[in-house]
């Protein structure tokens, strides 16, 4: 997972194998894993949140990440959260562009909070996503400042 990690995270710093299977150990935490990429959740008290999605810089393009996505969804929605939650990198347009065309909304920023591989800083865009419980799908998002730091 590190080295996928490596490849897909051209901007960011990635996460190393230690600090992958540290977070994979705390109690609410689970990857969902393709062959191709991961996603990394944490899940609980009814939020979700989305510590990592990394996919292959081979297939990206290709329905890996909405894949995962949408499984997250549907596991979300069995572990009754209503809300997923993430950070993206303000300069990430194509990640922005994806979660954007999956329905999660900007809610927040954090400024200066990313430290890119160059040593230079970057904003995290905090998105959230409302589910609705028992359809299976999104529900339309709320545009609260209720919204948890992480």
């Amino acid at each position: 997972m590190a080295a996928l990690m490596d490849r897909a995270y051209v901007e960011m710093r990635p996460w190393s194998a230690k600090d992958i299977a540290d977070t994979l150990t705390a109690r609410h935490c689970q990857a969902l894993c393709h062959a191709h990429g991961f996603l990394i959740v944490q899940m609980v008290a009814g939020e979700g949140e989305i510590l990592a999605l990394a996919t292959d810089p081979d297939a990206q393009r290709q329905g890996v990440a909405s894949s995962l996505v949408s499984e997250l969804i549907r596991i979300a929605t069995g572990h009754n959260v209503s809300r997923l939650l993430l950070e993206v990198a303000s300069q990430n347009q194509p990640a922005r562009a994806f979660y954007a065309s999956k329905g999660f909304a900007q809610v927040g920023l954090r400024r200066g909070y990313y430290t890119l591989r160059d040593g230079t800083k970057d904003d995290a865009v905090l998105l959230s996503l409302a589910i609705a419980q028992g359809q299976g799908g999104p529900a339309p998002v709320s545009q609260g400042s209720d919204t948890k730091s992480g």
